[in-house]
């Protein structure tokens, strides 16, 4: 395996581990700032590998805040070795994240956010998202940096393959059909669909965001409210 380092946006890096097996990138994103954050930590088995492409855009020690959406392995499978290793860092998330999870798996260092609540890194500021079973589970959450309009939309529009960093193609027929495999395949069930999810998804579409950084696939760039509310429309049909 190789993790491959592409900057996506000012300051912003992409940092991507393609698993041939499964036919699927792992992303994390690194984003630069007085105090720097990583979104994502990648599996556990992954963080030499993820840690090593940190420094060669920084060091790792420096890394001040981690995010990620929801409790899962590629979310935040390395959490503490990242707590271990970066002394200021602090992990992000909800009440429930926090409750339920991540103070016992941390030992109690999570910075807790509300919905709505913004984190300043500097120069950026982050708006925290709740939105719970978008993608998964009751903890889910997303982070809305707002100085870019990037919203870090983890699981969201997962596509199969090792597609291109960056692109402003239409990524929705990836999405669909890499859905319908797993709907179809070993892994079913994988998107909830709760009376909430049609709305959050268009609450996250009025965002307008600039970037989607997508954890699974390629990050998109082109009309991405668009993109969200088509997503929605998708969700309902083949889940809802």
């Amino acid at each position: 395996m190789e993790t491959r380092i592409d900057q996506i946006a000012p300051a912003l890096y992409r940092l991507s581990t393609h698993i041939a097996k499964i036919d699927l990138q792992f992303n994390q994103f690194l984003v630069l700032d007085d105090e720097p954050l990583l979104y994502h930590t990648g599996l556990r088995g992954m963080f030499p590998q993820v840690r090593d492409a940190v420094a060669k855009v920084i060091d790792p020690a420096a890394i001040r805040w981690i995010g990620f959406s929801h409790f899962e392995a590629d979310e935040c499978g390395s959490l503490n070795d990242w707590l271990s290793l970066a002394p200021r860092a602090q992990a992000v998330a909800g009440t429930i994240g926090a409750l339920v999870n991540i103070n016992d798996f941390t030992g109690g260092k999570t910075r807790v956010l509300t919905d709505g609540e913004v984190l300043t890194t500097g120069q950026r500021r982050f708006r925290f998202l709740e939105t719970p079973q978008v993608p998964h589970g009751w903890d889910a959450s997303l982070l809305f940096e707002e100085r870019d309009a990037v919203l870090f939309s983890s699981d969201l529009f997962l596509q199969n393959g090792n597609p291109a960093p960056l692109t402003e193609d239409d990524i929705l027929e990836s999405t669909r059909q890499t859905l319908l495999s797993y709907e179809a395949g070993p892994l079913p069930h994988a998107y909830p669909y709760t009376p909430y999810t049609d709305a959050t998804i268009r609450k996250l579409a009025a965002l307008e965001p600039r970037l989607l950084a997508t954890m699974h696939g390629s990050s998109y760039s082109g009309d991405t409210a668009a993109a969200l509310r088509q997503l929605a429309d998708l969700f309902a049909r083949q889940l809802g």
